[in-house]
């Protein structure tokens, strides 16, 4: 997310969902939400990016070397202490003879090891001892698999650490029809810890969506009561931080991120969000058209929907993409948008933040860019996607979730 991604003006009230070619029965008001009885509680079936491991090369085992005769031992963490020369009687002088690590000096048992030259101790900052590298951080590449669900999260080429975050998982409605899930969070780079914002935001949708279908809540109504179990994750993030910190940094927004979400069942697909992170359906029959099934609270989408610039002008502009709705302490009111749809043919949801669709911006665009088979190889199709958004730039961070929607069954309506 953007510098500008605290934006100042009001979310602008979601309206209804425009049709989407392909998809009969769309519209924010073609599948009336139930009210849920039942408030949703975390779940222990969600699998969130924070839960995974990094997929890049993991940190060599330290090795000790062999023992020095006659050679006095180090003091401190496996360093020798330097000494003048004419410290040892060596012809005076002002040089200091450098000396190597001490190898009979056993590393810390659990010390990192840099993973560019395998020698130096990682310390506390995330940098070699030994020459200085940045070590990957866990949060820097991510991918995870669950059930037909696939997800890839990457730090991009020019930020310095992750800020966004997804999370996926599969339940069962009560009839025992599958259903899957996928959450994706941007965090607001202008607001403090937008990394933890993102992360908090995306594990308490995902949990209360895999705790509120099983129970028999209808998906547009358990995707708002998620929204709103997310955007609660994330302002507690704000009261965390000590009175001290506020004093010292009084003008730092609170923790923000954006939110979208996708829930696909057996012949309905229902989205939500709240900020610009996008979703789109991708027809398995490239015949068929590709639709964006999200509208951006942004300083963009407001200017096309009133008339007042064509979306090419808006979006090549230095605003386009400040925020207008987002989750957060500082938010104003939160006012999270659902949409149900009934897609008449097999295709593939993608779930995504900026990174991604800023090189894949029109409905064409991403189709053109997701793999033809993405529905039956989602993995390999996010990763693709990725790698579109790197050989583009690679400008932001980049998350994509990719949600195959199954084929509707023979004798099923579509209304």
């Amino acid at each position: 997310m953007g510098p500008g991604g605290d934006g100042a003006a009001h979310p602008a009230a979601p309206g209804p969902q425009a049709a989407v070619p392909g998809i009969p029965g769309t519209g924010a008001d073609a599948y009336p939400a139930a009210a849920d009885p039942h408030p949703a509680a975390p779940d222990a079936r969600s699998v969130s990016a924070g839960d995974t491991a990094p997929t890049g090369a993991d940190a060599a085992a330290p090795v000790q070397g062999a023992p020095v005769q006659d050679q006095p031992a180090a003091s401190g963490a496996g360093v020798r202490l330097d000494r003048r020369a004419s410290d040892e009687g060596g012809g005076g002088g002002d040089d200091y003879t450098l000396q190597a690590p001490d190898p009979r000096v056993a590393p810390e048992p659990h010390a990192a090891v840099c993973v560019a030259c395998r020698a130096g101790r990682v310390d506390d900052d995330g940098y070699c001892e030994n020459c200085g590298h940045a070590q990957p951080r866990e949060r820097d590449h991510m991918e995870q698999e669950r059930g037909p669900v696939a997800a890839v999260s990457d730090r991009g080429l020019r930020h310095h650490r992750n800020e966004d975050a997804f999370a996926v998982g599969t339940t069962t409605l009560p009839d025992g029809s599958p259903v899957s899930v996928a959450v994706v969070c941007d965090g607001v780079s202008s607001a403090t810890r937008p990394d933890e914002a993102s992360l908090a935001a995306s594990r308490a949708a995902n949990a209360s969506l895999l705790d509120a279908l099983p129970r028999g809540t209808h998906p547009q109504q358990a995707m708002h009561e998620a929204i709103l179990a997310a955007s609660e994750a994330v302002n507690a993030l704000a009261d965390e931080q000590d009175v001290e910190a506020r004093e010292h940094a009084p003008q730092q927004n609170a923790p923000a991120c954006t939110i979208v979400a996708a829930v696909v069942t057996a012949g309905l697909l229902v989205v939500g969000w709240v900020g610009d992170s996008r979703t789109y359906w991708i027809p398995v029959d490239r015949s068929a058209p590709a639709a964006r099934l999200t509208e951006d609270d942004s300083w963009a989408a407001q200017m096309v929907a009133a008339g007042l610039m064509g979306e090419a002008e808006a979006y090549a502009d230095h605003r386009a993409h400040a925020i207008t709705g987002w989750l957060g302490a500082d938010a104003y009111e939160l006012e999270p948008h659902t949409a149900a749809f009934k897609p008449d043919r097999p295709g593939v949801v993608v779930v995504c933040t900026d990174g991604l669709w800023n090189y894949a911006e029109s409905a064409d665009e991403m189709a053109e860019a997701v793999p033809a088979d993405a529905a039956e190889r989602p993995l390999h199709a996010a990763r693709v996607l990725v790698g579109h958004a790197l050989d583009g730039g690679g400008h932001d961070n980049v998350t994509v979730a990719l949600v195959p929607f199954p084929a509707v069954p023979q004798g099923a309506g579509s209304a």
